[in-house]
């Protein structure tokens, strides 16, 4: 194996991983968990 497809792999690991990170971030499951998060801020104690 040489570097270059070394390179290419890790390429195509990232971009797997940054695809699964931003589908999980807009999935519909995950929408009422964030919009409490985003709320947090301006709750009093």
């Amino acid at each position: 194996m040489d570097i270059n497809t070394l390179r290419s792999l890790t390429t195509l690991v990232s971009l797997v991983v940054f695809v699964g990170i931003v589908w999980w971030a807009l999935s519909k499951q995950r929408a009422k968990d964030f919009e409490q998060a985003a709320h947090l801020p301006f709750e009093q104690d």
